[in-house]
């Protein structure tokens, strides 16, 4: 369903009410959901809430400390509650307007009048993005060096094909150490693997003596995003070093005393003009390279998730040793589908306006709640049972499907290393369940929703690893 046939379907609909999703499996966890068939997400199901003529607010004064108890389930709870897309609240003091949903998505991503800057608190825009990045530009300073990512992560075919092939190398290169050590947590495994291939593809420096601790604190930074504390404040310490090595970089390359391979992401930083023609400072090219092999390590989470749901669905593992893309496809987007990633996105109005009768006033700060749109029953039939078969696809004409954003990766704040992430999470899936085979002993995998962000309590612990080839001479 589009946007414009859902918005037709709420006019028709004025009166029904409905309850939709409340972004809670139906354990509780997240996790839960049998069977492997089901409905096309684009087929019309009950739970369509119609926009009220005026934004009703949420009765607590400040829900900051209700956001942090409540995590990801904290935006489809009060959705829930007040049957409505959209309502206001206080977060941190400061009024916002939480929204859901295709229509909503829509105007986050699409709409000239809003902004990012401003739209994260300071420890968030420092951990994930930092000052100077590309998500905090607007317009055709935006869009320019927004370009760039684009020509790296998504047009470039040969670029992502080394970007795929290098995890694979690196992935496989762990599998006798894993071996040899009987038992190992997946995640960690992964943050250290994603994190090399991400240092060999961009050409970053690499300082064996602190790799281990580089793939740690990279992992760190999205850990900590959600949280203030002492942890937080020691990873942005560690970052600040992190950066401090990176710009090095950056100014031997410009002296000529460093040559990374050219048409490297490296390469491409340094040489970058803006949308004025001046180079990037070093600071600034630190900081869009750290925007690069961050994501990438963040990737690891989806995998895990992927994990998770072949040792939930062990027919999937079965039907997905054998090669088939579209089947490898389906059960990649259902897994980005249905797991809890990023919970939110913020935006601010740059001016005053309407929007569906609503006053939108300079400087208001909006939200957008992409884990409960995903896990909306109005669009997703079942939203909480785990099911390839819906054959989701990452589609910029689609606003329903967006764990990772909405409307145009070029002319909008969508994410550009979104083809990188699903093509990484691709090969990673057909190595679990195609190259290797493993034993997943007695854990807890419970998921908690409340942990931002969240994956298996125990963090999937895998033993027994061996090569399938083996099993089969």
């Amino acid at each position: 369903m589009n946007t414009e046939e859902l918005e037709a379907a709420q006019v028709a609909s004025q009166g029904m009410g409905g309850q939709g999703s409340n972004g809670q499996g139906s354990n509780g966890q997240g996790v839960s959901g049998q069977g492997i068939g089901g409905q096309g997400s684009a087929q019309h199901v009950p739970g369509i809430r119609t926009w009220p003529p005026k934004i009703p607010r949420s009765p607590s004064f400040d829900e900051t400390l209700a956001l942090m108890r409540e995590g990801y389930g904290f935006l489809p709870r009060r959705f829930a509650d007040l049957d409505t897309p959209i309502f206001r609240t206080r977060l941190m003091l400061r009024d916002v307007i939480c929204m859901t949903g295709p229509i909503a998505a829509r105007l986050i991503y699409d709409d000239a009048r809003l902004t990012r800057v401003g739209a994260m608190p300071q420890t968030v825009l420092r951990l994930l993005q930092d000052k100077g990045s590309v998500q905090q530009l607007d317009g055709a300073a935006h869009r320019h060096r927004k370009a760039l990512f684009v020509r790296m992560l998504m047009e470039d075919r040969e670029a992502l094909e080394r970007l795929v092939a290098t995890f694979r190398r690196e992935f496989l290169e762990r599998v006798p150490d894993w071996s040899r050590k009987g038992a190992v947590s997946l995640g960690r495994e992964l943050d250290l693997i994603l994190f090399r291939t991400a240092l060999s593809w961009t050409q970053a420096p690499v300082d064996d003596a602190t790799l281990e601790d580089d793939a740690a604190l990279t992992a760190d930074m999205i850990e900590n995003a959600g949280h203030v504390g002492p942890r937080t404040f020691t990873t942005l310490f560690r970052r600040s070093q992190m950066e401090k090595r990176f710009r090095a970089a950056f100014r031997e390359i410009r002296s000529g005393r460093r040559t990374p391979l050219p048409g490297s992401p490296m390469a491409m930083l340094a040489a970058y003009r803006d949308v004025h023609g001046a180079l990037l400072t070093p600071t600034v090219a630190a900081v869009e390279l750290i925007n690069l092999i961050r994501p990438i390590v963040a990737i690891g989470r989806y995998i895990v998730f992927a994990a998770l749901r072949l040792e939930r669905h062990p027919q999937w593992k079965e039907i997905l040793a054998e090669p088939d893309a579209e089947r490898l496809a389906d059960f990649a987007e259902e897994v980005r589908r249905i797991s809890p990633f990023f919970p939110f996105v913020g935006a601010v109005a740059r001016a005053s306006f309407d929007w569906r009768g609503y006053r939108i006033r300079r400087g208001q700060w909006l939200m957008l709640d992409l884990y409960g749109s995903c896990h909306d029953g109005a669009v997703f039939r079942a939203p909480d049972e785990f099911r390839p078969g819906r054959g989701v696809r990452c589609d910029e004409e689609d606003y329903a499907f967006i764990p990772q954003g909405a409307g145009s990766t070029t002319r909008g704040h969508r994410c550009p290393g979104e083809m990188a992430t699903v093509e990484i999470l691709k090969e990673a899936v057909r190595l679990l369940a195609g190259t290797i085979d493993y034993e997943v002993p007695e854990q807890d995998l419970s998921v908690s929703l409340t942990t931002v962000p969240t994956g298996p309590a125990d963090g999937f612990v895998i033993s027994g690893v061996r090569w399938r080839e083996m099993e089969r001479v």
